[in-house]
């Protein structure tokens, strides 16, 4: 699955929840598993935002070799989920591509179908979305300009909803593709027609008692407490919640 992340300037949120879906798909071996981000009015060639770079180290991840982009409609295409840092970007990337409404969210939003319905496919959460729809904003403020603490909460919340999403979804494609837990089946993860679909590539599978665990974990988990804390907090292992959202989902 190739998921696209897309804020402002595309020197922050978007390459923050980019490079964490790199790390987590190389620490649980989801070769399949693809990311790209862009700026609706991107800082075109600038590198990732120093304290930005920071907080994706802090998270597990690498910000080395990084120029922004301004989002394209080529971008979108080859998208199998678009994941926006506000509803107002969401809308922007669907006036961009009107078709590729059914697989573009706000990460925030994705985030809540996902643990309210039970949704773990892309075509789930677009199918569960009008039953379940809320009533304000699910946005993640951009920390430009800001303090190294509201860096680390930028980084918490895209951690905290992208991570067990991430691992939900994968969860989901491994059950399709290995129904009675052996075999050789075809990747299962069921994608939106438009986006990339299958890569050709096949997926190693990853620890099933780790991946059940979490994703057990994640469909029960309360709503994530978002309270301060200090920078340099994150975990080092990639995939790993933050401590404060660990504790609550245990």
């Amino acid at each position: 699955m190739h998921v696209l992340f897309v804020c402002s300037g595309n020197v922050c949120r978007s390459v923050i929840a980019e490079r964490l879906t790199l790390a987590v798909a190389a620490e649980h071996g989801l070769q399949e598993l693809s990311a790209e981000s862009a700026g609706v009015r991107a800082l075109v060639g600038f590198p990732v935002e120093p304290l930005a770079a920071q907080t994706i180290v802090g998270l597990g991840g690498s910000a080395d070799n990084f120029k922004a982009r301004r989002l394209k409609a080529e971008m979108v295409h080859r998208a199998d989920m678009v994941l926006a840092m506000t509803d107002k970007i969401r809308d922007q990337v669907r006036d961009l591509v009107p078709e590729a409404l059914p697989r573009t969210f706000t990460l925030l939003e994705a985030y809540r179908i996902a643990k309210v319905s039970g949704a773990r496919s892309v075509v789930g959460l677009h199918a569960a979305r009008d039953d379940l729809a809320y009533v304000g904003r699910e946005n993640i403020s951009d920390p430009v300009g800001l303090s190294p603490q509201q860096y680390c909460d930028v980084g918490d919340r895209i951690a905290e909803a992208l991570v067990p999403l991430l691992l939900a979804l994968h969860a989901h494609q491994q059950a399709a593709a290995h129904p009675r837990g052996g075999g050789d089946g075809q990747p299962g993860l069921l994608v939106i027609d438009g986006g990339r679909g299958e890569s050709g590539r096949r997926a190693e599978r990853p620890n099933p008692v780790e991946s059940s665990r979490q994703a057990t974990e994640y469909s029960r988990q309360p709503a994530a407490d978002h309270s301060r804390r200090q920078p340099g907090d994150y975990p080092r292992q990639a995939g790993q919640l933050p401590r404060r959202a660990a504790e609550s989902a245990g």
